[in-house]
């Protein structure tokens, strides 16, 4: 069979599809078109997401199919020591603005894609376009390919943050972002009340687009972001936001003359990124204040340039942190760990110590400590050197096999987070009900948050309509050699 002959792979990205949340919407009816596809297909509920769960490191992961060692795009917040700065991808205005917003925007718009993302490792966009097969990518965060494209900025958003109004990116043949870069001239301009067009709305108007037009290419992948900021605000099982959903996949659906049409040629996949967990009601309780617990040391405000009198540096990624030393001679991360253990809300505190990685907890006593190559195997076939208390990352042994409780392979994950950048630095994660803050960090009280590598934070349901195969294991990380062989042999 050729290449044109193959059915067309359309993967729905929908930020936070969690299994609890989408079970809550299928009972209740009120998800036709999610129904539809499962009852056509099978829907998977415990597919693992990278850490940290951050949009920005799972679909980095997801296009180039590795984890962060070797992608090299820590998670939304980190510290570039190369340029000694904090580098924010969007979290919540206040930092950006802190931070520097031109600064911001470059990050965001430009040095994600073209700079911060390994060029040692190709995509799924770049993979294909070096064989003439033409891919999608509707606003997606994480889209490089091979094909120069031109992003016009709205001019209000050029205006306050300084970006020229047009820059130059690599992307594939098929490109839509947001309002910058859209497909369908029918769609009018989004404006900033719209997030210039990174919506559900727009993302299923440029689809329907691709289907009506008879324009979908080999591969197109698409990203719907609204449920992600209603289980924010509403918690995890928030089912209207999967509703919301639905009824733009409704109007996909229904670009054809039937819904069973859709599946004729096309192979359907309904992607979460990250799961969320529940945050506690309570402030007090609720927020993990980096800063007070740290504040014998000296931290830098987000507005200044980090000096030599500084001693760390806080990254906040909601319910994960990156928390650097400037210096380790003077201030050690053993001793920054230390003070973290005496709070019981911070569930993995850990640190890399030459080449094995140091695992403690605000919760349980003792160590862990571990490095790869050893003789105790994982169910993905990762062989493992492990000592001391297995409990601090909830593993059991039984005759040298490796089983993972709460923390889905939380040995690889937590692992390679260590060889994503520069830096001497501890990565924690907190306890479901609680997230961290530093200057201006989002907050969540009341609702759900993600960054952790807690189980809630990490597994995600995925949906598939059109073949009966699946990855050769349930985790992110395996989905692109998944869909290249699908498209390839």
């Amino acid at each position: 069979m050729t290449i044109s002959e193959k059915k067309h792979i359309i993967m729905l990205m929908v930020d936070t599809l969690m299994n609890t949340t989408l079970q809550e919407a299928l009972k209740n009816g009120k998800a036709p078109a999610l129904q539809f596809f499962i009852d056509n297909g099978y829907n998977i509920p415990n597919v693992v997401s990278p850490f940290p769960t951050m949009s920005v490191n799972v679909d980095s992961t997801l296009l180039t199919g590795v984890y962060s060692d070797q992608h090299k795009v820590p998670g939304l917040v980190w510290f570039n020591k190369k340029e000694n700065r904090i580098i924010d991808y969007g979290g919540h205005v206040r930092e950006l603005f802190k931070l520097g917003l031109k600064q911001a925007m470059e990050d965001i718009f430009y040095n994600l894609n073209h700079n911060h993302l390994s060029k040692e490792h190709k995509t799924i966009h770049e993979i294909l376009m070096d064989q003439d097969i033409q891919t999608a990518s509707i606003s997606t965060l994480l889209y490089r390919g091979n094909h120069s494209v031109q992003l016009k900025f709205p001019f209000l958003l050029s205006l306050i943050t300084g970006m020229r109004r047009n820059i130059v990116v690599s992307a594939p043949n098929v490109f839509s972002y947001g309002s910058m870069a859209k497909l369908n001239p029918s769609i009018r301009n989004s404006f900033f009340w719209q997030k210039y067009g990174f919506n559900d709305k727009f993302t299923a108007k440029e689809v329907k687009y691709l289907i009506e037009q008879d324009m979908l290419p080999a591969l197109t992948i698409a990203y719907f972001p609204d449920l992600d900021q209603r289980i924010h605000k509403n918690g995890r099982m928030d089912s209207k936001g999967i509703e919301k959903v639905d009824k733009q996949l409704q109007k996909i659906l229904n670009s054809y003359r039937t819904w069973e049409e859709a599946l004729t040629n096309n192979i359907w996949i309904i992607l979460g990124d990250n799961g969320q967990a529940w945050i506690e009601n309570d402030r007090n309780l609720a927020l993990i204040d980096l800063r007070k617990l740290l504040d014998t040391y000296q931290i830098p405000k987000l507005k200044d340039t980090v000096t030599s009198s500084d001693q760390v540096v806080l990254c906040v990624n909601e319910r994960m942190s990156f928390i650097y030393t400037l210096d380790a001679k003077t201030v050690s991360l053993e001793d920054i760990a230390n003070i973290l253990q005496k709070d019981e809300r911070i569930d993995v505190i850990a640190w890399k110590k030459e080449n094995s990685i140091v695992v403690t907890s605000g919760i349980h006593d003792g160590q862990l400590i571990f490095q790869p190559e050893g003789d105790f195997i994982d169910k993905y076939g990762q062989s493992w050197e492990i000592k001391g208390e297995l409990t601090l990352l909830d593993l059991s042994i039984n005759e040298n096999k490796i089983n993972y409780g709460i923390y889905p392979d939380a040995l690889a994950r937590l692992y390679t987070t260590f060889f994503s950048h520069e830096g001497d630095y501890l990565v924690v994660s907190a306890k479901p009900g609680h997230e961290f803050i530093g200057e201006g960090s989002p907050t969540h009280i009341g609702g759900a948050s993600h960054g952790g590598l807690h189980e809630q934070d990490s597994l995600v349901s995925m949906i598939v309509t059109g073949t009966n195969t699946q990855p050769k294991n349930l985790r992110i990380l395996d989905v692109k050699d998944w869909i290249l062989s699908l498209i390839l042999e």
